[in-house]
């Protein structure tokens, strides 16, 4: 440890004979050497079970403005972050994830800072110690060969495909192509600044910008200016046919890989991006964004949806070349207000997101002449393993059956319980209440408790917790 060039303080001494003892026993709970006068450093780990060393503490990031560029030939990602943030603690250094990239210079408020790597972790150690509330920027310079991991969901992160690449997957995916706060309990704004080869489109989330070109290559702008979750983010390049339309006075962006029929399931599914929309606001409330719209790829390696916010992208199992699935577009959009602008504290309360989505698919159903909300709710009930809980699933099982159908069974039951008034009413609070922030179960059950003015705790732990078949309402 080097101190100032004062002479030190016995306080200061004690201090740095602390430090020392804590090298020497390797205890790394509260010896830093960095909480000197109260200061210390931010957490490494958010502390979320679910994804253990995903997330940071000591500061709240409320802007990100990304630019990248990305060459197919090399699999070659540069990049620069500025990060806009507010220290929630004194803080004498912190952490951001990123995954598997080289980073160059790193600035804090414009001065240069120290930095390191630690596996998965960036820590970043400013001039100046960030008193608790001070607003500061960080810029971050990186480049390398992103990388691939392997999740619940399949081959997830930065992927490099024939044609470019795809940035996407659950419950991480953005720490393999910029630094980042990479937990939903920590979300922000965005702006992005994708530069290609010329030919390519480069995707992202929110509303199209001002494209430019020069010297062979192209820049595509991007901008999410409601907050976002990090896993929500997405970049996706290659050929793709893109449609640039306009929805409700909001921009409407698809893109359907080149390589799928112009006119097939995929292209025919998102066609009815607009009037899926309509039918899910005029349920959960007004749309909570600025742009709509959805992207299919082509890529077998991505064997689901994700409702990366404004614009969900969709892996090619979900259609065929005349069969159109509008269900899953159903689902991935009404995320938008389940998960995207109310989304998750912590990830033990996912059925939040995926129970009202997959209840969303009943609803579409039945509206779109298919079977009635009530009679998948009574197929389903009479298929559930309710030894399985919705809520604290197990990390293992937090893409369970329980989390998305069970999860819609108990959706369904409140809706029983309380009458369709009472129950969409419920539902356009929640939205309205919670816009833009996060939220946990026993959020949404007070809230659910308060608006029916009447007591719901039995009914949701039996649907989304207890062991044996409720009783129906």
């Amino acid at each position: 440890m080097v101190l100032s060039g004062r002479t030190p303080s016995r306080r200061r001494l004690a201090a740095a004979l602390t430090v020392l003892s804590c090298v020497v026993t390797l205890t790394a709970a509260g010896c830093t050497g960095d909480d000197d006068d109260g200061f210390r450093p931010g957490a490494a780990d958010v502390g979320d079970p679910y994804v253990p060393g995903r997330g940071n503490g000591g500061y709240d990031v409320t802007h990100y403005g990304l630019d990248v560029r990305y060459d197919p030939k090399t699999d070659r990602l540069t990049g620069r972050a500025t990060i806009t943030a507010t220290a929630t603690q004194d803080l004498s250094r912190f952490n951001l994830d990123l995954v598997g990239l080289d980073v160059g210079a790193v600035t804090v408020a414009d001065e240069r800072a120290k930095h390191r790597r630690d596996d998965g972790e960036l820590v970043v150690t400013p001039r100046d110690r960030l008193s608790r509330g001070r607003a500061f920027t960080v810029a971050v310079d990186y480049a390398g060969v992103p990388t691939v991991t392997d999740g619940e969901l399949g081959s997830g992160g930065f992927l490099h495909t024939d044609d470019g690449a795809i940035a996407l997957g659950q419950p991480d995916s953005a720490a393999t192509w910029f630094p980042v706060n990479d937990h939903p309990s920590d979300k922000a704004s965005y702006d992005i600044a994708v530069t290609v080869p010329d030919g390519l489109s480069a995707l992202s989330n929110g509303v199209p910008g001002p494209k430019s070109s020069a010297d062979g290559w192209t820049t595509w702008r991007w901008s999410e200016h409601t907050p976002m979750a990090s896993y929500l983010s997405t970049l996706v390049i290659g050929n793709y046919r893109v449609v640039n339309g306009e929805h409700a006075g909001r921009p409407l962006v698809t893109a359907v890989a080149a390589s799928l029929p112009a006119n097939g399931g995929a292209a025919g599914s998102l066609a009815r991006t607009g009037e899926i929309v309509d039918f899910l606001a005029s349920r959960f409330g007004p749309y909570p964004f600025d742009a709509y719209g959805g992207i299919v790829v082509a890529d077998d390696r991505i064997g689901y949806a994700l409702e990366t916010q404004s614009r969900p992208v969709y892996g090619p199992a979900f259609f065929t070349d005349d069969h159109p699935n509008p269900g899953v577009v159903a689902h991935e959009l009404a995320h938008q207000w389940f998960g995207d602008s109310v989304s998750l504290h912590r990830w033990s309360d996912i059925w939040l997101n995926e129970g009202f989505a997959s209840y969303a698919e009943w609803l579409w159903e039945e509206h779109d002449g298919g079977r009635t909300a009530q009679r998948n709710f009574e197929l389903q009930y009479a298929s559930t393993d309710w030894s399985q809980p919705s809520v604290e699933p197990g990390r293992e099982r937090m893409f369970g059956t329980a989390v998305y159908k069970r999860g819609a069974l108990a959706v369904h039951a409140l809706r029983r319980t309380v009458g369709d008034d009472i129950f969409f009413r419920i539902l356009r609070t929640w939205t309205t209440e919670r816009a833009g922030g996060t939220a946990t179960t026993s959020d949404f059950v007070a809230l659910a408790e308060r608006v029916a003015d009447r007591q719901l705790r039995p009914l949701f732990d039996a649907w989304l917790v207890g062991g044996a078949a409720p009783t129906l309402p």
